[in-house]
């Protein structure tokens, strides 16, 4: 293994660690900054293509929390990223997610991502989401009903 590739994959765990830790707290911002300028954000079968319509989407999802009632954090864990480094500047994961909220486990899934090297930085140029399952009672329940 050469050493950009481990530079690669180090870069990409951060990515991965920085997009749960400013999402969880709210920090818009420093989220879209994350994603490259044309990157595309799948939810669900749903492509929100670029930073603006990543951050819209993001904005959605936080005004719909702050309307819950109860507490309106949630915490996101991942778990199993597995790295696949295609090139100098080109990369793929994939992992599972688990979504935390006030009243528990509210649902889970899997992040199939992929990177690309832009001026020096890692930044997702694709993260597809996908939901395989959620408590029923909860956020995520509702949203998809």
């Amino acid at each position: 293994m050469q050493p950009w590739e481990l530079i690669a994959r180090e870069s990409i765990r951060d990515l991965v660690a920085r997009y749960n830790a400013n999402g969880d707290s709210g920090r818009l911002d420093q989220v879209v900054d994350l994603f490259a300028p044309q990157a595309v954000l799948d939810v669900k079968g749903v492509e929100y293509v670029g930073r603006d319509a990543i951050r819209a989407f993001f904005a959605d999802t936080a005004t719909d929390l702050r309307e819950r009632s109860g507490p309106a954090y949630l915490r996101h864990f991942t778990a199993t990223l597995q790295i696949d480094v295609d090139s100098a500047d080109r990369a793929r994961s994939r992992c599972y997610y688990a979504v935390l909220m006030a009243d528990g486990l509210d649902h889970w899934g899997r992040y199939l991502d992929e990177f690309a090297l832009v001026v020096d930085r890692w930044l997702f140029s694709k993260r597809r989401v996908t939901l395989d399952g959620f408590t029923p009672t909860g956020w995520a329940a509702a949203r998809n009903s």
